[in-house]
Formats: C-alpha cells, structure tokens, sequence
C-alpha cells in the first residue's frame, strides 16, 4: 500500500492516519476477528485452546485458580517441559534439519544453528549443569554476550526445571552481585567478553569481582570462550564450557514440570534502589508468548525469518527471541552487536542477506535510524520485510511513520506492543491480519486480555479523556509474585484499586474510536498548573520538529506550577545547535503543537539520553538530575556515564 492510500483522521495524536491491512496479509493470517469474539464469550475456554498448541505430559485440572488473588495459578495439575516443547517436539515432528537461528557475530563471524543441533547443545548442557550439582528449583545466574551459549542456557535451565536469572551483558559487578544475592544462585555462566562496537569487551572479569564481594555463595562459573581474551581463573570454581559442556553426551531424558513451576527471574528497575525480581513460571507463561507470537507476527514457521533485533538479557529477548518463537518452530536471525558497527547499514544488510521478513524493535532505535538519514536503508533491498514491530515504550507517531514508509516501503503493518517484564507476553497491540493501524497507537487488547483505561476512582473513562492503564483480569503470563518478597508484590501492582485490578503504572488516552494510546509511566505524567501533560505528548511534539532526532522529557518540582517541563534533547546529524536561538525556535514549536501549557521550562541539547540496554529512556534519572537529587539505582543503565555529562550542563537555575 502507498503512503496516501486508505487513510483515515481519528487519531488524537500528531500523524492522525489509519492504514488498513494488507489484503493478502488478512486473506491468510494466523488469527483473524472472530478471535476477539471467541475470547469475549469464554476467555478461559480461550487460553485453554491456546495451551493445547504446545505439548503437555499431563492435561490440566483447572484453566485458573484466582481464589487467592493477586496469586494466580494456570492450567493447575497440568505438566510440561519448557525445552521439549520449544525444541525436542519440533525434531520429533521431522523438522530437525530446519535452521533454527542464523546467528551474526559482530566482527562478521556466524552460525547456522538447526533444530536437531540445538536439540544436541541444550542435552549437553543441560548434563553440564547437573554435574554441576544444579537441580530443579535452584538458580543460575546467565551473564552473557548476544551468542548462542546464552540460549542454550536458558533452555538448559529450562530442561532440568532450574530457574535462570539473566543479567544483561556489560551491567556492573555491584549489579551483578545482588542480583546473585537476591536470588541465591550457586552457579553463574558468562564468557571471558563479547564485541560491542567493534572491539571486544571483557565479562569475566566482572563476574570475578562480584564473586570477590560474595564469599564461596557461587560454587562454579561456566566460562564460554568467545574472545579469546586473557581471563583469572580460579581452580576448582572455574570451568570452560568447551571443556565441560562438549563432552557431555548428546542426549537428556527430560522430566515434566508443573505449569507453575519457576522457569527464570528477571531483575527490572524500581522506583527505589533496589531492582524487582519479577518471577514467571512456566505453563501459563509459554501458553500466552507462543500464541502472541503466533497471533502478532503471523509467524509461518515454513517460511517466515524472523528478527527480534533485541538482547536476550532483557524480556523481549527471553519473550520474542527464545521462548515464543522456538515454540512456533520459527527460524530466527539472532545478531551480536550494534546497529552502527561496522557500519550503519548492518541491520539492513542482515535483513537482505538472510530474507528476513518480520523484525521487531524499539523506538529508540528506530529514532537513531531517522538521525542517521533515509539514504543508508534506501541502499540496501528490504523488499523480503512483511512485518515491522515496535516494543519497549510508546512510539512516536513520527518514528511510526518512518519505519512504516523507509524499512517496510510503505507496504508492511506495524504492531505497536504495549506490554511489561512484569506481563511477560504482548498485552495492547494491532493484529496484523484485523487492525487498520494508527501511528503512535498500541490501539486494543489482545484477545483474552481484559484492559481499562479508568480514573483516579477506579472508574472508566469517557472517550478523550487521559487516565490509567489497569488490567482486569489475570492473564497466563502474568508475574507471580517478586521473588522472595510477596508483599512489595501486592503493594506495588495491586493496592491501588484492589487485589482483583493490576496497576500498569502507565497513564493512557482513550480516543473517539476506544483505542488506546500509552502516554508512559504515570510518573511521567507531569502536572503542570493543574493540567496534566503527557511526557510522550511533548516529546512527540519536540520530535516533529525536523532538527531533533530524540527527545526525553521530564517533569521538575516548580514553585509556581507545581511541575515545569524540562527537557533533553538529541539533534539530527546535520543539524546545528545555535544555543539559545534554537530553544526559543524549540520552544515556540511545542507551543504551536501541544499549546503554551505544554512549553518546557528548559530544554538541553545532549549528546546521549540514559538507556537501559532495552531501550529504554530512564526519565527518573533525569528527573534526579533536573531536581539536583542523588541518583537511584542506575544498574539498567547501558553506560551510567551519560547521567555525569548530563548533570555536568544542566544549568542551576531555570532558563526563561
């Protein structure tokens, strides 16, 4: 579809288009409206349907137990194995020789990883980690690099019923070491490094130091030789995965878990110092990320290559890159580095090299794609996409329509996902097959989910209006609980509006049609005179302006106004920064966009805005710095350098 067809205007939000889908998409798509239907009318009859896609070693007594909410049980009494239904069924059903990842190293090495091979490394392991001593129900903490090992890890873990905690590659030893605390895990595998931006860069050392700081808590460190780095070993706890794992035997009798048996923990950040470890189990959890990814990418495992250009360390990776689509026997492209090494046009020439027809990333990527220029995907032959994602906060209706019309040409649907760590599986987004999409909209819940947009009250909100994102009834891959800690469970999710109500945390705008609009995290939410302003609303508005490639925007205690808008901005390459000049230009824009309520009290050109290594902009920690406060905790961080340049130009008194 061209740019200018089929369009409609009833988006609230800048870049009010619609764009139906594809015709041919529609004809044969995995999932079409009569689910919404089938879902309305007998939502446990739904999911247990979804569940009798994977394999089961025992059938279920009951589709949920809620009788003790907030803590939910799904598919109660049933039995199965995580890695056998993401691997050993798809070998069993003959398709061993299918390619199950086509792995890219960053220096250009790479991997083509069948079904039948990846059957092989997860037995080996698995048989590595028992004679480890590692058993079910214990942990094991994964600090990897984007390689293989790492998914065959998870899958490991997965097989013999113990629960991973992975951490993401690069994070800090402090970071490391209490998550390993908190979770009491005995054996950590990582790798002497990876390679990030050309060049490699050590892990093991960090592991070293943060065993230094924990005593004998961790019994063995399984190192993965990836670099060939020079690396300290210590006799006795250290052992090399090609030494260990390579002699095992090939073959592992896999024994069936209960549905809610733990299957990983991960470590996401809160609004205090210390990071929340979000526990999944394992039944309801694969039963929602398989039939989502099914649903939302229209997987054809036959013909489909899919791309989730993520990091398996955080939940789109654990979700989107192993869990989901090894259970839709999806062949995978998995890449190692980053987007701009050793050139700009890497993902793109991936994505030609391998056919890849469905990719899946963040806003933020997709903004540092648009600072970089149409020219570098123009020169590569994208023509195999046939589906786009966005995950990981609310995409600018800008990005949308640049990713629509530079990387899908125009012609591919865009799924905009709203979901959590905490959810586990895609909760609001488009169906592919159903949804006239509309930039910068997540639109409705999934069919099976059960979302409110409500007020302060806990009531409903009319068509327009801005409120809060709450769900209403659990959902399979909910989180259980936060690890070791019930009560800041219950408090934090569910004691706003009553144990049965999840609270999102995000704020969202209903618009004249019902769909649903994120507007990101209630505290992000600024009150500015009484007027409440969505962060993604300015940063939407500074975003349009063609001089700015990003935006990040806060909101700062104000004497007067209760909270001023402050905000950080990223220019495009070939844009100057003419100082005072440009922000008054900034400011009068948002203005003219939004309204002069909306007009930020100060605006920062930076060179780097505070990500975690999902993408994520941390606003809190902006919010830190705007405010003069020490920081929280900033271990998500994907360099917490950016925050001590920051500081270092952020004036002390407000401009005007």
């Amino acid at each position: 579809m061209s740019d200018t067809q089929g369009r409609g205007s009833t988006s609230p939000l800048p870049g009010g288009d619609t764009f139906p889908p594809p015709t041919a998409l529609a004809e044969a798509a995995n999932v079409g409206a009569d689910a919404y239907e089938r879902a309305a009318a007998d939502r446990l009859g739904f999911w247990a349907d979804a569940a009798r896609r994977l394999e089961w070693a025992q059938q279920w007594d009951e589709v949920l137990d809620w009788s003790n909410p907030p803590f939910a049980k799904w598919f109660v009494g049933g039995k199965l194995n995580v890695a056998v239904n993401c691997v050993d069924r798809h070998v069993a059903a003959g398709h061993g020789e299918q390619v199950a990842y086509h792995w890219v190293g960053e220096p250009g090495d790479t991997r083509t990883i069948t079904y039948a091979q990846l059957q092989d490394a997860v037995c080996q392991a698995a048989n590595a980690l028992t004679s480890l001593g590692v058993q079910a129900g214990d942990r094991v903490a994964v600090y990897l690099p984007m390689i293989p090992e790492a998914v065959v890890t998870m899958l490991a873990c997965a097989r013999i019923g113990a629960v991973h905690m992975v951490v993401f590659g690069g994070f800090s030893s402090d970071a490391l070491a209490s998550r390993i605390t908190d979770a009491d895990a005995k054996v950590v595998v990582t790798a002497d490094g990876g390679y990030r931006r050309g060049a490699p860069s050590a892990l093991k050392p960090a592991v070293d130091e943060a065993l230094t700081k924990l005593g004998d808590a961790v019994r063995s460190v399984l190192v993965v030789r990836r670099t060939g780095g020079d690396v300290e070993w210590t006799e006795g706890r250290d052992v090399w995965w090609h030494e260990l794992v390579d002699a095992q035997p090939t073959t592992h009798a896999a024994q069936a878990f209960d549905a809610e048996h733990p299957l990983y923990i991960m470590y996401t950040s809160g609004t205090t110092a210390k990071p929340k470890g979000i526990l999944h189990t394992s039944g309801g959890y694969l039963t929602q990320v398989a039939w989502s990814h099914h649903a939302v990418f229209d997987l054809k495992p036959d013909t489909d290559v899919y791309w989730t250009a993520a990091d398996v360390g955080w939940v789109t990776g654990h979700s989107y890159i192993v869990y989901g689509p090894l259970a839709n026997r999806a062949t995978s492209v998995m890449y190692e580095g980053t987007p701009e090494t050793p050139h700009r046009g890497r993902w793109w020439e991936i994505v030609q090299e391998y056919g890849v027809t469905v990719l899946y990333t963040a806003p933020t990527t997709i903004r540092t794609f648009m600072k970089w220029g149409d020219d570098v995907p123009a020169g590569f032959d994208l023509s195999s996409l046939r589906l786009l994602g966005s995950v990981g906060e609310p995409i600018n209706p800008e990005a949308w329509l640049w990713y629509h019309a530079n990387i899908g040409g125009g012609r591919c649907p865009v799924v905009d996902t709203w979901w959590q760590t905490e959810t586990g599986g895609h909760m609001i987004t488009p169906l592919p097959g159903v949804t006239a999409t509309k930039p910068g909209s997540a639109q409705v819940p999934l069919p099976g989910i059960s979302a409110r947009v409500v007020d302060e009250a806990g009531e409903p909100i009319e068509p327009g209006a801005t409120g809060y994102l709450v769900l209403t009834e659990p959902w399979p891959s909910m989180l259980r609980t936060i690890w070791g800690d019930d009560d800041r469970y219950v408090d934090t999710y569910w004691s706003r509006y009553g144990k049965t109500v999840y609270f999102a945390g995000d704020g969202a705008k209903l618009d004249e049609d019902g769909d649903i609009w994120l507007l990101g995290r209630v505290d992000d939410v600024m009150n500015v005179s009484g007027h409440r302003i969505s962060t993604t609303e300015v940063e939407s508005a500074l975003v349009s302006h063609p001089t700015v490639a990003e935006a990040a925007v806060v909101g700062a205690t104000d004497a007067t106004t209760g909270q001023g808008i402050v905000a950080f901005v990223i220019l495009r390459g070939n844009a100057v920064d003419s100082g005072d000049e440009l922000v008054a230009e900034l400011r009068q824009h948002v203005r003219k966009e939004i309204g002069p309520i909306a007009s930020p009290r100060q605006i920062m050109v930076v060179a780097e805005l505070p990500k975690t290594r999902s993408g994520k902009i941390m606003r809190r920690l902006l919010r830190d710095v705007a405010e003069n406060r020490e920081l929280g905790d900033v271990t998500t961080l994907t360099d917490s350098s950016v925050m001590d340049l920051i500081g270092a130009k952020l004036p002390g008194t407000p401009s005007e």
